[in-house]
């Protein structure tokens, strides 16, 4: 993500989000499915780990939980939960080539600009094992635009995002679909992929 205005509004809601999302993450099926598809002390990254929720499930679950994120504020939270190392860098900073037995992106990769995801999950298709897992999640829709906390967000169709998992080079194993309402107070619909490499 470089969005600057992002990345402000995350760090001076990192508590606000953190305090919002704890509850859900905890006990979100997707992340537990997640969990069950790697394999025992697996090590797995947190793409876009905001405060750390997930990364700390998955290192409570008994995986070797690494996190990344571009807000600082973010990535303090995330390095004070137990079994969570957590570093701050953008999307493009992953240089890793097959160390992780699964890639968690939820929610994370819609702020990235259209035009640089198929070079995100390019980069991610290299850092995963083979047959490691890939789980993403996003909003549904079209275009671009900031929500009224002046986030920017890239929307996708279903078919849209298919279509580039599938020339990264991953196989779509499933979707789940939902709406939920957002830290703006919005209902959006969304989508959540699994993938293995």
């Amino acid at each position: 993500m470089s969005d600057a205005e992002t990345l402000r509004i995350y760090d001076d809601r990192a508590a606000d989000y953190a305090a919002r999302n704890q509850d859900y993450l905890s006990n979100d099926p997707r992340l537990l499915e997640f969990i069950t598809a790697c394999p025992a002390r697996g090590r797995v990254l947190d793409l876009g780990c905001g405060p750390g929720t997930s990364a700390a499930v998955m290192a409570a679950a008994g995986l070797r939980a690494e996190a990344m994120d571009a807000s600082g504020e973010m990535v303090t939270l995330a390095n004070a939960l137990a079994g969570v190392t957590a570093w701050q860098a953008s999307f493009d900073a992953l240089g890793a080539e097959a160390v992780y037995d699964g890639v968690w992106a939820n929610f994370s990769l819609l702020h990235a600009a259209r035009d640089a995801m198929p070079g995100h999950l390019a980069a991610i298709k290299r850092a995963v094992k083979p047959q490691g897992v890939f789980y993403i999640a996003l909003k549904l829709g079209k275009g671009e635009a900031r929500d009224a906390l002046g986030r920017l967000y890239t929307y996708y169709e279903e078919d849209d995002l298919k279509n580039l998992l599938k020339t990264a080079g991953f196989t779509v194993l499933n979707c789940a679909f939902g709406e939920s309402e957002g830290m703006d107070g919005a209902l959006a619909r969304w989508i959540s992929v699994a993938t293995h490499g």
